[in-house]
């Protein structure tokens, strides 16, 4: 007799597909989403395609990341995503409009169906139990042109809510709370369900637990879809895109973890990691100089009134800065109506712009060795902009009580206003633009065309750099000042580990310039974070060869092999500890070892040594290395 169903076999059987876990499949995807600081690449390279129209239900560019037009860069590429969604049947969603995964969950996703996005986060459709993904952009870029989705279907962690929780306690806390379970490493492969006593979790605030499931590493999260998410669609206006869609009774996980709700109190990350767990009493009475609220993780209608609760008819401290971001222009206009947004300001807070902003570095960067309370999803060393800083990483509650008081409260201590369910949402979709086809695509000269990648072979080369453990797409690629040079992957190049060894990129370029291949020795779950394909692109450019890792996070390994370059594996990881910066490398038998699957031999000259590599690619992805690369595999 077979057990049933969990969410994941039925959406992926309700897309032709019965396969187990463990086994790589072409998934049809339904839905797109790019921001603009992937968009251009995203979409340079789906003109590289050569199709004349996208071939998704739908798809949609966002404008949210780089809002900040310090120059022509951005605005450039604002007129080319503009004028290319035009071109191809793409909507277009303006600046100001919002943050890609808020207005998304609120307007576009859809229970059931699949979502491919040029950014990480965007699992948090996966709030209303749709089968969201981050990708490189050039997968998105294939998924547009009508290619299916190469994934290995996920093993199944069942996470089950008992309980109810705390009027001080947050969906925030419950993330913090999983994250402080599974970690930010070792899930590659997995996805996570949602289940048990979730009839009090609205839609936004399962979307902030799916929304962060990227912190933990895992392929997608989801919730089922049912009676909540049916109140939440009919109340966008949207009853005709609600099916309902649970798991069986007697579905099968890979674990069960339970988590008691009424036992769970505020959470928060410490310095410098998601997964740097800790109770907000322990840090309690904390100096803090700066409080940011906003974010893809809490910024919707729900996150803000419960703010503007705490802060009516209260002054923020003096010593804090407080900064609020609407996620959405929906969210901006509700608490515009109803005077909320009054109260945030006659307290003190500056409202800025409905985008990324704080998030990604794009502005309201703490002072030197400021301590800054954010309910964003990431606290990486220097990914605010200030490298000295302190990120913590609350919930809305615990941001608006310690923005008051100007230290760390625990929410336990104050007095949490309740907040109502609007009896529906505002809906105003003027700013997404409808294409009509016409016109042609505008190009700036900010605005490169891609760089080409020969085919791999044999590496002969040298250690350009060697990093330990948990380096983020951050770390390779920065964001912040940086982010405008996206479209343009020779200057962008210029600002390889830039935080890391701001000699790398002239080590590497030296190199190159001498025909010698470069290689990058990682530690373990290198390439968590963001899903910035650039952090692959633009040491491609640079001439690495291979990166040899303990181990590499789903999206950057596929973004490697997306452009040719080499994802090798330690054999036994203290192997690692054998090889240091400027060591001479040899690795012979490349293509016919990777072609059967073999072990791969390393030869250390420098230290005259060999080290047994493997290399954990499907024979599809094994192709595509050998050709150089996705686009090259595609269009040859």
């Amino acid at each position: 007799m077979t057990s049933g169903k969990n969410i994941y076999q039925k959406i992926f059987s309700m897309h032709g597909i019965e396969e187990n876990s463990g086994k790589e499949v072409g998934l049809k995807i339904d839905q797109t989403l790019t921001q603009d600081a992937t968009g251009t690449m995203a979409y340079l390279q789906f003109e590289a395609l050569s199709v004349p129209k996208v071939k998704t239900e739908l798809s949609i560019s966002y404008v949210d990341h780089n809002t900040l037009q310090q120059g022509f860069e951005n605005a450039d590429d604002h007129k080319y995503l503009q004028t290319v969604a035009n071109k191809y049947g793409i909507l277009f969603s303006k600046a100001g409009n919002g943050i890609c995964h808020q207005v998304h969950l609120e307007r576009f996703a859809k229970p059931g169906k699949t979502l491919l996005g040029s950014d990480s986060h965007t699992p948090t459709a996966g709030g209303i139990c749709c089968l969201a993904m981050g990708a490189g952009g050039l997968d998105v870029a294939l998924a547009m042109a009508g290619y299916s989705y190469d994934i290995v279907v996920p093993k199944v962690i069942k996470v089950e809510l008992k309980g109810k929780l705390k009027s001080y306690v947050s969906a925030k806390d419950i993330i913090l709370k999983v994250l402080s379970t599974l970690t930010t490493k070792g899930n590659v492969g997995y996805a996570v369900e949602y289940g048990g006593g979730i009839n009090e979790l609205s839609v936004p605030m399962r979307a902030t637990i799916t929304n962060m499931g990227a912190e933990l590493g895992v392929t997608t999260s989801i919730f089922p879809s049912d009676d909540v998410t049916k109140d939440f669609l009919q109340k966008q206006g949207r009853d005709g895109d609600w099916i309902e869609l649970k798991a069986d009774s007697d579905a099968e996980y890979e674990k069960v973890i339970s988590i008691n709700l009424d036992e769970l109190e505020p959470m928060v990350a410490k310095p410098h990691s998601p997964d740097n767990i800790d109770m907000v009493s322990n840090i309690k009475g904390m100096k803090v100089d700066q409080v940011c609220i906003g974010s893809c993780t809490n910024s919707s209608y729900e996150d803000l009134m419960t703010v503007a609760g705490i802060l009516k008819g209260k002054k923020v401290s003096s010593d804090v800065e407080l900064i609020i971001s609407p996620g959405s222009r929906q969210v901006l206009e509700m608490i515009s109506e109803n005077g909320a947004l009054s109260e945030m300001i006659k307290a003190g807070a500056r409202i800025v712009e409905s985008a990324c902003g704080f998030c990604i570095g794009a502005g309201h960067s703490p002072k030197s060795k400021g301590v800054s309370l954010r309910t964003n999803n990431r606290n990486f060393l220097g990914r605010s902009g200030t490298k000295d800083a302190e990120i913590y990483l609350v919930s809305p509650i615990v941001a608006a009580v310690s923005a008051l008081s100007g230290e760390v409260v625990d929410s336990n201590d104050s007095e949490i206003p309740s907040v109502d369910v609007p009896e529906s949402y505002f809906v105003d979709d003027s700013m997404v633009i409808q294409p009509d086809g016409s016109g042609d695509v505008v190009k700036g000269p900010n605005i490169k065309e891609l760089p080409k990648f020969s085919e791999v072979d044999d590496i002969s080369g040298v250690v350009a750099i060697k990093v330990g453990d948990k380096i983020t797409t951050d770390d390779i690629m920065p964001a912040g000042p940086r982010l405008k040079f996206r479209s343009n992957v020779e200057k962008y190049s210029t600002f390889v580990f830039e935080s890391v060894d701001d000699k790398f990129v002239s080590r590497a370029l030296e190199n190159k310039g001498k025909g010698i291949g470069n290689v990058i020795i990682a530690g373990a779950s290198y390439g968590q974070g963001s899903s910035r394909e650039h952090a692959a692109l633009c040491p491609a450019n640079l001439g690495v060869k291979a990166v040899i890792a303990k181990s590499i996070e789903r999206i950057h390994l596929q973004n490697l092999i997306n452009f040719g370059i080499v994802p090798l594996f330690f054999e036994n990881s203290e192997d690692y500890d054998k090889i240091e910066l400027g060591d001479e490398l040899e690795i012979n038998g490349m293509r016919d070892g990777l072609k059967a699957g073999k072990q791969l031999i390393l030869v250390n000259k420098t230290k005259n040594i060999k080290i047994g590599l493997n290399c954990q690619l499907s024979s599809k992805d094994i192709e595509i290395l050998l050709k150089g690369g996705k686009l090259n595999y595609f269009r040859s």
